[in-house]
């Protein structure tokens, strides 16, 4: 009797050392946007509230200098970064320039040091 072959799901950390990095980067670019969309109404928000006054302004930025709260922005700012420069990479596929096999890891690595670098730059200049 002869089984059949089914899918089979993978867990997120067997995922991660299965896919190429190449993956990696689509999958991020994909979580970096949903992170985005959450984010940006909430960040408009507290812009909307801290412009009211100067007593708005006081306490807002007394919220954003919690530390839990400045890593949180340092992770959109991660978001951002991820979401940009992974987006250029793309944008650049799709015009058929590097999609050569070494190419393309290449630039998903230079795309995952490029926004890690930036993310530590700018979150340590803004901390």
């Amino acid at each position: 009797m002869q089984t059949k072959k089914r899918p089979v799901f993978l867990e997120i950390p067997v995922l991660v050392r299965v896919l190429p990095v190449p993956g990696i980067v689509s999958i991020l670019h994909r979580a970096s946007g949903v992170i985005m969309f959450l984010m940006i109404p909430v960040l408009l928000m507290l812009l909307d509230g801290s412009l009211g006054s100067g007593e708005s302004f006081v306490s807002y930025k007394a919220v954003a200098s919690h530390p839990l709260v400045k890593l949180i922005l340092i992770g959109v700012l991660w978001a951002f970064l991820h979401h940009l420069c992974a987006g250029v990479r793309f944008l650049l596929l799709d015009a058929h320039k590097g999609l050569e096999l070494q190419t393309c890891r290449k630039t998903a690595k230079l795309v995952l040091a490029v926004s890690l670098s930036m993310t530590l730059v700018l979150g340590v200049a803004l901390w």
